[in-house]
This record gives structure tokens, sequence and C-alpha cells, in this order.
């Protein structure tokens, strides 16, 4: 089946900015705790892995004592977030990792590449950089990372690349809200998933940007819903902001806390249609936005081959900002 072709799903960079935009924070090459298996609370904070193997990062889990495993295993380290600037984005940035894997900061996923069973797809190719949420981080002491990988067969895990710490070299989080990362996807269509107390958490997990044929969604031609909950931190205005959606392929309605803010369907055939070429950008109106906890939610109507929301930036920001923004990050993937 398709589905398991993977030269045709090699999953593209998920919500990465580097470039002249980031900076290196800290380093985190070296020795990480390292346990072959697979047990979920291996992701917790509080997990004690004091008996664990100690591996070298980035480095193939063959060359360093466990040669020919395959099969799930998991790395843990820990980073001081007294270094962090709590009105800066940060990501984290693991390289290469063959095949798949699943990120944990503090024992919440901040983001995955490829697919596990029953709907494998590596992943090995792809560099991993996930941006973390500010609420997630503890800016007062240390942070967990813990990452699960899984390596179907040859050579397996965080195997070369930059590991480390990266900050958004101009952007401020009280002035820009990036919603790239995990997002939570339904296939179905009900007008109650645009609402703020609709409860999704049953729903499966799916990164954007990204096609959603990363996560075994092939030729739906049919509707899709995506929902988020994001945080906005003290001090970040709520008032003449815009919303810029990245691309969707194909047609989209855009919700804020249950309030549709734009859509985007030239209404045409697959084949003649655009509207999956087009950046979305909409006003938000001014009392939508709320301090703390807010619900975006995406309607998306897939009419052929692709689908989803699968290319960046993904961001809210002050509308006297946001033509320039969008520009500057047109190359954003």
């Amino acid at each position: 089946m398709k589905k398991y072709l993977i030269a045709i799903i090699l999953l593209a960079i998920q919500a990465v900015v580097l470039g002249q935009d980031t900076r290196r924070l800290m380093n985190l090459r070296g020795h990480w705790k390292f346990s072959i298996g697979d047990r979920p609370e291996w992701s917790k904070t509080n997990y004690d892995d004091s008996d664990w193997e100690e591996i070298y990062v980035p480095e193939r889990w063959e060359r360093e004592g466990f040669n020919g495993y395959d099969g799930f295993a998991w790395y843990r380290t820990k980073f001081s977030g007294k270094g962090l600037n709590k009105d800066r984005y940060h990501l984290i940035s693991l390289g290469y990792i063959d095949d798949v894997d699943e990120v944990f900061i503090n024992g919440v996923k901040i983001g995955f590449s490829g697919g596990f069973e029953p709907f494998y797809y590596t992943a090995w190719n792809a560099e991993r950089v996930y941006m973390i949420p500010p609420e997630v981080l503890n800016y007062n002491g240390d942070n967990q990372i813990a990452v699960r990988v899984y390596d179907q067969g040859g050579e397996g895990g965080i195997y070369s690349g930059s590991v480390g710490i990266l900050y958004l070299d101009d952007y401020s989080a009280k002035e820009q809200v990036f919603l790239q990362g995990v997002w939570k996807i339904k296939i179905d269509d009900d007008p109650d998933f645009a609402k703020v107390a609709y409860d999704d958490g049953n729903w499966q997990k799916v990164m954007v940007p990204s096609n959603w044929k990363t996560i075994g969604i092939f030729d739906l031609n049919d509707f899709a819903w995506y929902r988020k909950t994001f945080t906005l931190q003290p001090g970040t205005s709520t008032t003449d902001m815009t919303l810029i959606g990245g691309k969707i392929d194909d047609f989209d309605e855009i919700y804020i806390n249950g309030v549709k803010i734009g859509e985007t369907n030239d209404g045409k055939w697959l084949g003649s249609s655009r509207s999956f070429s087009e950046l979305r950008v909409y006003n938000i109106p001014n009392g939508l936005l709320k301090p703390g906890k807010n619900v975006i939610a995406v309607r998306v109507e897939d009419i052929g081959d692709n689908g989803g929301i699968y290319e960046g930036p993904v961001v809210i920001m002050p509308t006297s900002e946001a033509t320039r923004y969008a520009r500057k990050y047109s190359w954003w993937r």
C-alpha cells in the first residue's frame, strides 16, 4: 500500500525557522541518558533515570555499543532554564534521527517526525527543529528533555547534525504568538468543532505545518478540522492583531475562540483551483483574543491529492507588522 512507500512521504522540516533569525543559546552535544525499550513514564520530568546507560549524541547507537538493535529507545537529558529569555521564543534542534521520533519537554510533547506503526514511515533525512511553547519551560531551574525513537532497520538514533537550544533573534513572545507545533486533527465536519468548549481530547495529533500524508491520511477529498489551544503570555497585545495562517490545501475557514475570522475558497475544481498556494492572512477582530487560554480551529476541505496546513508561517502578530513579516518569511517551510 502506498502509505508504506516511504520514498514519497519523507517528512520535510516541520516548523523550522533556521537561518539568520535564530541564534544558538546552548550546545546539547555530549552524553545523554539512554535506554532501549518503550515505557510512557520515560517522558515524565520526575522519572528516575539514574541507572540508565549513557550514550553520545549525536551518534548512531550501533556505534555506541548497541550494534544490531532495532526497535524503540529513549534519550533523556536536562538543560537549565536560567539562561533563557522569557521575551523570546526558543527552539530545540536535534539534528537528524533515524527513523521516527517524539520529543517531550517537561513531560509535554512538543514535536514529532515520521510515523509509528501501524502507519510507519521513516523521517531519517528530515532535520528536527521544534518550537518550545513558552508555557512549557521552567525559567528558574532544570528542564527535562525526553526523546522517544523508533528504528525499523539498519542504524538508528540521533545520529548527526546540530543539537542544542536556539532562540528567535528578532521576535518577542510579547509581540507574536507562534502557533506551529503539535495540533489536534479529526477527519469529519461538524460546526461544533469551532466551539471553545468542544472536547478534542481523543483527536489525533498532527504537526503544523506539515502535509497530512505525514500521519497516514491519503487522498481524503473531504473535510478535516484542526484545533489548538494556545496561551497569550502576560503583556501580549490583544488588539490590532493579524493571523498569518500559512498555506492550506485546499480551502479553509479559520475560527478563533469560536468566531470565524476568514476563509479562502476560489470555488474551482482540482487542477484549476489556486487556493492551495495562497498565504492566509486574516485580521482578528479586537476583543476576540483573551489573556491566557485561547482556541484556534481550522476547517479544511481537500479537493484531491495532498491536503492540510502544509506550509508556514503560522503566527499571530500585530497588524502593523503582518505585511513585512509575511514577505520576510515567504521562504519558510
